[in-house]
């Protein structure tokens, strides 16, 4: 499957990818470069504990915490 990147930078997820990983219009996607330059996109889950677990060497999940509720605070205007 494809998609074309528009002069704003925006792309369209094609619908059976969106169907099949239940991804809507409110889910959040991480852009991730693996180490052999391919880019891979990945549904971040909007409970920030879950989201984190496993990642990181330590302090990281009270800066994921701080950066998921100001993220919060732009959404809701």
């Amino acid at each position: 499957m494809r998609s074309t990147i528009t002069a704003r930078g925006q792309t369209v997820v094609p619908a059976p990818i969106r169907e099949r990983f239940g991804l809507g219009p409110s889910t959040r996607l991480e852009w991730i470069v693996d180490g052999d330059g391919a880019i891979r996109v990945v549904p971040v889950d909007l409970d920030p504990i879950r989201a984190f677990r496993g990642s990181g060497a330590g302090g990281g999940t009270a800066r994921l915490l701080k950066e998921r509720q100001l993220d919060r605070r732009k959404e809701d205007g």
